[in-house]
């Protein structure tokens, strides 16, 4: 299973995000494909945040039309919400001790875990920090 990063979401979302077109084509990829294709729920979570942040857009998202991007997602008949699962936080802690995890960086840890306990093939995102988690594939679909 794909599972999308949140930086992929917003480009995809706001119009004004650099590579918003190859992110829509992306998506709607996904979203077409009969194969299963997930979002951590901490991403959408994410992905709310920061659509609707003024101080990052010239036209922030109203709550309402980030809630209705996330529902539109959610109505792929294939995509599937990853929330916390119980194998999460003994990945999570080992994460964080073996690769001396700190501050911020334990978001995408917790993303990364939640992509393993999920059994997540590739996780498509612009973030190159997740190069610290060799177990979990990544590809830049925006490239």
């Amino acid at each position: 299973m794909i599972a999308v990063d949140t930086n992929v979401l917003i480009h995809g979302h706001q119009r004004e995000a650099a590579l918003h077109e190859r992110a829509v084509a992306a998506l709607i990829t996904l979203a077409e494909s009969p194969r299963p294709w997930g979002i951590p729920m901490h991403c959408l979570v994410e992905f709310y945040g920061v659509a609707t942040q003024p101080r990052l857009w010239k036209e922030p998202s109203s709550p309402t039309q980030a809630l209705d991007q996330i529902a539109a997602w959610r109505e792929s008949p294939s995509c599937r919400i990853l929330g916390d699962h119980p194998a999460m936080l003994e990945l999570l802690e080992s994460s964080a001790i073996n690769k001396k995890i700190r501050g911020a960086k334990i978001h995408d840890a917790r993303i990364a875990s939640c992509c393993q306990a999920y059994g997540v093939t590739e996780l498509w995102t612009v973030d190159r920090d997740f190069s610290r988690f060799p177990e979990l594939k990544t590809h830049n679909p925006l490239v």
